[in-house]
């Protein structure tokens, strides 16, 4: 079973939100950088973490993804890539040119 703690920070030097999630009682960080938060979300980099509340459940999900397909990086953690969403959200506040 995967669930998903309230539990996220932020790393200003690295500019990767990570986001935890319980596995069969087992602690996986999931990481997501700056760059994909504004590529799938609009995220600005004065906000990122208000980007990471609002379109958790669209990161939850890739992050579930990748647990259940063992995706894994070599520390446990699971990173989150563009190519892990479908395609960003038609809601979020990218520009297209």
């Amino acid at each position: 079973m995967i669930s998903f703690p309230r539990l996220e920070c932020w790393n200003t030097t690295t500019k990767v939100a990570t986001i935890a999630a319980d596995v069969d009682k087992n602690r996986v960080l999931c990481r997501i950088s700056l760059e994909i938060l504004r590529d799938q979300f609009g995220a600005s980099e004065e906000e990122p973490m208000q980007f990471v509340a609002q379109h958790r459940a669209a990161i939850q999900e890739a992050a579930r993804t990748l647990i259940e397909n063992g995706v894994f990086e070599e520390d446990g953690s699971v990173l989150i890539r563009a190519c892990d969403f479908l395609e960003p959200l038609p809601d979020s506040n990218r520009v297209w040119a």
